[in-house]
This record gives structure tokens, C-alpha cells and sequence, in this order.
């Protein structure tokens, strides 16, 4: 039955996130080069975080996805559970004003990037039981309801990007479930309007927001960095001066100095993109969307020729998530989005990021192997 289903792999996803995941520990070896006092620190961390992600890939692939419907609910509340734990004194970690981690026995971990992951499991079961009955928005408030009660902790947190990202999961498994496509574009068309004439509220009359002030700047400077060149719109023109300088060909790798020379803040994290603009070009930055693009197009294949609704919603919700990812990472490295923090799937410095984009990838594999019956 093993080998049956071993001919049923996906070799050109674990082919490409497998180029992609040695791109990531090379691009972080010289991102994170000035970071810190030991040069390979990060590079060693991410290579570690790479094969233990490796490990859980494989662990995830052989038990059979159906298996978590049946605990759907329990995996709701432990979502809940550890989402709430964060903004427990003395268990959450403050790191640059946003309490997002979790310390438990001197490691942190951030549990905002396993909801992600339990929200798309447990979002795929309810919308299951739904499918039918998504064409009004009578219909759609409770799941509205089902994906906002575990968004409230992350947004206390805060962590605006991670619920821009539950919202975009949310869009796209809704979409897919067969959900009123006139409802959702009326419903998404109203909440930007909203969204725009409260900040323009804000601004003008200084009507209330439920947003830091900073997350407020973060959101309007990227239309003119230069209103705050040394404050809020740093990021933004070190990011453009670092892609810019890069060229058609970039300047090589470990030769950016706006990475290099720490010009460029978080550029082991948020701001990879742009080190991989600066130093390896336009050539080296298309060669990685490319890659990207393939894994997208991939996980659409998978979820078309899923043999239930459950398994095609899972994997929905997870190439949603991956392309808002990297959409508005790209984007706002480049500019054209407001910096939100979100980080490049598979490339971006962090152990929580690629443990649980590395599970989603056994996921996918996982649906994709048992996409037919085996028959003896």
C-alpha cells in the first residue's frame, strides 16, 4: 500500500520547496552575516529549524487527513487556548512593544503562526458541514463569527498582520466553498470603503481606531515615505535603495551594503526579499517568485483533485495564506504595500514561520497522496 501510494507524490512541490529551503539558509547566511556576534548564528539556527521541519513533513504525511475532522473542535480550543496564553503576564514575551511569544523552558515560540495553521483545519470541517447553505449573509455571519473569536487575541497582541492573514484565508476558503461570490465582493468593496474613510476619519478629526498608532503610520506612510524619512518610512527607502541598487544581475551575494552594513533594518526577517533584490538582482528576485508561483500552482492542482471537500478546503487555506504571504511581503518590500510584518514564507529567519509552513507543505502532500483510492 506504501509503495501505491509513494507513486502518488507530488516530486515537483517537494522538488521546489526543496530549492527553496536551500535558497532560504544561503540568502540568511548572508542576511543575517552583521546580525548579531556570531555571523552564522541565524543560518544555523534556520538550517536546524529546516530539518526538524523536515521531520514533522514527514510525520504529518502518514496519517490520513480525514483524522482531523473528527477533531476539529478540540483543535479550536487549543487554538484559542494558546492564543490567549500569550496575553498572560508572565507567560507572553514582550518584544518591541507587541507581546507575541511564548516562553516555555528558554525557547520561544509564536503562536499566532500555529493558529494560522489550526485556523485553516478547523475553518475546512465547519465550512464541510456547510456547503449549501453560503449564500446569504445570514449564512455567512457565523463563519465571520467562527474566524473572529480567535482573531480578538491576536489583534490584542497586537498583530495586525497575522489577521490580515486570517482574513485572506478566510476569504479564500469561502470563496472555494462555494460561497455567494456577489455577497464576498460586496462584502470585501464595503469594508475597504470603511477601512479608508476611518483612517481619512482618523486623520482629519481624529476619530478612534482600534490600532496602535503606529499600525495607523504603518499604513499611510507607504504612500509617501518621505513625510517620516527617518522614523516610519525608514524601512520603506532603505527596502527601494536596496532593490534599486541591486540591478539586473545584483551586486553578489554577501556584497549588499545596505544588508551588509545594517542600512537595511530586519533583513533577516521581514526584509529578506530586498537583500535577495540587492545582491543576486532582478534575475535572482524573479528566479524566487518563480519558485513561488509553482508552488501556488501546485497546491490549486491538489485541491482541484481532492477526493473530499475537506481536504480540497485545507489545502485552499493553505495556498491562500502562502499567496497573501507573499504577496504583500513582496509588496511592501518594494513599496506598493504598508509594512505589516508579514514574513516570506520559507525564506524569512524564524523557527514558529517554518515549522508551520513546512507542516502545511506535508498537508498538502498528504492530500495529494491519498487524492485516489487504492485499489488491490
Amino acid at each position: 500500500m506504501r509503495w501505491k501510494l509513494a507513486r502518488n507524490l507530488d516530486l515537483t512541490l517537494v522538488a521546489v520547496v526543496l530549492l527553496l529551503l536551500t535558497f532560504s539558509i544561503v540568502i540568511m547566511r548572508s542576511a543575517s552575516s552583521n546580525v548579531g556576534a556570531d555571523p552564522l548564528a541565524f543560518a544555523r539556527k534556520q538550517t536546524i529549524w529546516v530539518f526538524v521541519g523536515i521531520t514533522f513533513v514527514i510525520i504529518s504525511m502518514f496519517f490520513h487527513y480525514q483524522t482531523l475532522s473528527r477533531y476539529s473542535w478540540y483543535l479550536y480550543g487549543l487554538n484559542l487556548l494558546i492564543l490567549i496564553a500569550v496575553l498572560i503576564p508572565g507567560l507572553g514575551v514582550n518584544v518591541n512593544g507587541a507581546v507575541r511569544w511564548i516562553n516555555v523552558g528558554g525557547f520561544q515560540f509564536q503562536p499566532s503562526e500555529f493558529a494560522k495553521l489550526l485556523m485553516i483545519i478547523t475553518f475546512a470541517d465547519f465550512l464541510s458541514k456547510r456547503q449549501g447553505r453560503l449564500e446569504t449573509l445570514k449564512d455567512l455571519l457565523p463563519c465571520f463569527a467562527f474566524v473572529a473569536v480567535p482573531m480578538l487575541p491576536i489583534l490584542k497582541q497586537p498583530d495586525l498582520g497575522t489577521s490580515l492573514v486570517f482574513i485572506a484565508i478566510m476569504l479564500g476558503m469561502l470563496a472555494a466553498a462555494g460561497a455567494n461570490k456577489k455577497v464576498l465582493g460586496l462584502l470585501v468593496f464595503s469594508g475597504l470603503v470603511v477601512v479608508i474613510v476611518a483612517i481619512y476619519g482618523h486623520l482629519t478629526w481624529g476619530w478612534p481606531l482600534p490600532l496602535k498608532e503606529y499600525q495607523i503610520k504603518r499604513l499611510i506612510i507607504f504612500l509617501d515615505p518621505d513625510l517620516d524619512p527617518l522614523g516610519d518610512g525608514y524601512h520603506i527607502r532603505q527596502s527601494l535603495v536596496a532593490i534599486g541598487s541591486g540591478g539586473l544581475f545584483g551586486k553578489g551575494l554577501f556584497q549588499g551594503t545596505q544588508a551588509q552594513l545594517n542600512f537595511l533594518p530586519e533583513h533577516h526577517t521581514d526584509f529578506v526579499f530586498s537583500v535577495v533584490g540587492e545582491e543576486l538582482g532582478f534575475i535572482g528576485a524573479v528566479a524566487l517568485l518563480a519558485l513561488f508561483f509553482v508552488i501556488i500552482l501546485r497546491g490549486l492542482r491538489i485541491a482541484l483533485d481532492a477526493r473530499d471537500t475537506f481536504g480540497s478546503l485545507i489545502v485552499t487555506g493553505i495556498v491562500s495564506m502562502w499567496l497573501f504571504h507573499v504577496l504583500v511581503n513582496v509588496g511592501m518590500t518594494t513599496g506598493i504595500m504598508p509594512v505589516t510584518g508579514i514574513p516570506l514564507p520559507f525564506v524569512s529567519y524564524g523557527g514558529s514561520a517554518m515549522l508551520t509552513n513546512l507542516v502545511c507543505l506535508g498537508l498538502l502532500l498528504n492530500v495529494h497522496w491519498r487524492r485516489q483510492s487504492i485499489m488491490f
